[in-house]
């Protein structure tokens, strides 16, 4: 058995997202229960130097966790040949140039998404990554949810018979930051800092509905900002100029609708902060980030609309859960294990920097849906051809 040591530049680590889910909750993680095991019995440990701005913030978090690389130079940490991947949860709007740096430098690259902030950028990156012959990948974390697994697993078994439509809530009430803190940073809120929700959440929907119900083809979206002012982390007001919601509708192939529903402003009335319903021919299913429960046709009550009586049906004990069946682990920890695997032992990876241009086209395709207040299809991407020497981004 052979021991592997990966290092992996981790920059932006600093973030609730990175340090939560990316470092604490993956490549710790994976560290504490002794690497990444192959087919072949060797094992993969990640070693990861943290990079950021912010000395103090490093070191603590270096400390607090027995980590004992950490640095605020990327170049320097690009140049060391020990470090072979590069990972990016920064904000969106540094993303580009610190990964186009990294792929120069002949890293392999994984990173959130939105990888950039337009289509044209984030084509730019797949582009870049392939001709340079690195590996590349994007956090798609919410395929990974217990909730979808199952989901996934009643569309594989066939249980819906024809797929119907799709209905997605998601969001919950973030707090202005006046007489309680807002639960989120307050550049989500300003478009000149790479924050939106369309920008932010249509990256998300794209992977969700293309790999469970149907590739998207078409949207109709529109925006809101219904709070136009917020208290930043210093305590100081500043005006909202990002979208905080959006009512979308997709049309996947199939003739599949689905409608989406995100907002940072809505109380939640349902049983999770994401919930997703399915209906089909032969039945109908509803999933949180951690549940699915379904009704099956032979299972399905025949109610008839009557508003001079009392409901006679309690609809919610009508469903049956889905068992787990399986042990689920952290979604963010199993993505970084197949990475890992994808870099070391050069094991499929599905999902790239190709698909994460994806969900950026989304969300520039939802933005115009909302500037124009009409349906945009969503053409095929394509990575760049070279016209007069230059490379030129198309979609097919």
């Amino acid at each position: 058995m052979t021991v592997k040591q990966v290092g992996i530049i981790m920059n932006g680590v600093t973030g609730r997202m990175g340090t939560r889910q990316h470092l604490i909750r993956s490549i710790i993680a994976i560290r504490e229960q002794g690497g990444v095991p192959l087919a072949n019995g060797d094992i993969i440990m990640p070693d990861p130097i943290l990079v950021g701005r912010d000395a103090n913030k490093l070191q603590a978090l270096a400390e607090k966790h027995k980590i004992d690389r950490w640095s605020t130079n990327v170049d320097e940490c690009l140049a060391d040949p020990y470090n072979i991947i590069y990972f990016d949860s920064q904000t969106t709007v540094r993303r580009v140039e610190a990964i186009r740096k990294a792929i120069k430098a002949g890293k392999h690259i994984y990173c959130e998404k939105p990888t950039a902030t337009s289509t044209k950028e984030s084509l730019e990156l797949a582009e870049l990554a392939t001709q340079a012959g690195v590996k590349n990948g994007v956090v798609q974390d919410k395929l990974f949810l217990p909730g979808l697994l199952k989901l996934k697993r009643l569309v594989d078994s066939g249980f819906f018979g024809e797929m119907l439509s799709v209905r997605m809530e998601f969001g919950y009430w973030v707090f202005e930051g006046d007489w309680q803190e807002g639960q989120r940073p307050s550049w989500n809120y300003r478009k000149e800092d790479g924050g939106g929700m369309i920008v932010d959440m249509f990256a998300h929907w794209r992977y969700v509905l293309d790999n469970l119900f149907g590739h998207v083809k078409s949207v109709s979206c529109l925006g809101v900002t219904h709070i136009p002012q917020r208290i930043d982390e210093k305590g100081t007001p500043y005006a909202c100029t990002a979208d905080d919601a959006a009512y979308a509708t997709f049309e996947l192939e199939g003739g599949i609708i689905a409608q989406v529903n995100s907002s940072w402003a809505v109380r939640v009335n349902r049983e999770d902060l994401l919930t997703i319903q399915v209906d089909g021919t032969e039945g109908s299913a509803v999933a949180g980030l951690r549940d699915c429960k379904v009704q099956h046709r032979v299972n399905t009550p025949k109610p008839v609309w009557n508003p001079d009586i009392e409901n006679p049906f309690n609809f919610s004990e009508q469903w049956v859960n889905v068992p787990d069946n399986q042990i689920f682990d952290n979604g963010f920890k199993i993505q970084w294990e197949l990475f890992l695997k994808h870099v070391a032992a050069d094991e499929p990876f599905a999902w790239s920097l190709l698909e994460g241009a994806k969900g950026t086209q989304l969300a520039d395709l939802g933005i115009q849906s909302w500037a124009e207040r009409r349906w945009i299809d969503v053409p095929e991407l394509s990575l760049g051809v070279k016209q007069d020497g230059e490379t030129v981004y198309t979609a097919k």
